[in-house]
């Protein structure tokens, strides 16, 4: 199990990595201005259409101040959530020195 979970953190800073990588080279490509995808970018990049139905089932689905929290965590940058995700597992599954 520890094993699984070390693999998905890895994969997880992998695709940080790489998203921020993308981020810089676009940077780049616009002569030093700097670009950072958001998520809502990046879903939006993969599949427009359902990224606008995901927005509207959630603004007339779900009550109260949920909608905005969803939409301020989509406006975090790309690489951040699967970069602190994937630090936090490989601190939580590390290598334990001594017990395997």
């Amino acid at each position: 199990m520890f094993v699984l979970f070390r693999i998905i953190s890895l994969v997880l800073i992998v695709l940080a990595l790489m998203l921020l990588g993308a981020d810089a080279v676009t940077s780049l490509e616009n002569h030093g201005q700097i670009m950072v995808r958001s998520l809502d970018e990046i879903f939006g990049l993969l599949d427009q259409h359902a990224m606008d139905g995901f927005k509207t089932w959630v603004q007339h689905s779900l009550p109260g101040p949920v909608p905005h929290w969803i939409f301020s965590t989509l406006a975090l940058p790309g690489w951040s959530v699967p970069g602190v995700i994937g630090v936090i597992l490989a601190f939580l599954f590390g290598r334990k020195l001594g017990h395997e």
